[in-house]
């Protein structure tokens, strides 16, 4: 089992920045695919940013050029730092991890709110 705990939320005003941390005592992330992931109440649960073991990220539009996934495989720790954040970003994001190869693999955190305010 892969614990995940996920810090750095919280409120900010229009155009504030956050930058969020998924923290896990195990050392998967030079094999696991790790990713960031959010949920609105009322709505799904969608993709933020996710980086490959290799490194190489990917991100939501909504996100692009605002938002930077990244990971620092010794301490194990995995970071989204959120800037020119706006309200529609409110949501509960979430931490996970997923074994490249098989999907069915997969692991989260407990969420961590993160409330922007207008």
């Amino acid at each position: 089992q892969v614990q995940l705990v996920e810090s750095g939320g919280g409120l900010v005003q229009l155009g504030g920045s956050l930058k969020l941390s998924c923290a896990t005592p195990t050392n998967i992330f030079s094999i696991y695919n790790m990713g960031w992931y959010r949920q609105s109440p009322g709505k799904q649960r969608e993709l933020v940013a996710t980086i490959t073991a290799g490194g190489r990220t990917n991100y939501a539009d909504s996100v692009k050029d605002r938002f930077t996934i990244s990971k620092d495989n010794p301490k194990r720790a995995l970071y989204l730092q959120m800037n020119s954040l706006k309200p529609e970003d409110t949501a509960t994001y979430y931490c996970n991890a997923v074994h490249p190869l098989n999907p069915s693999v997969d692991y989260w955190g407990q969420g961590t709110q993160v409330t922007v305010s207008s």
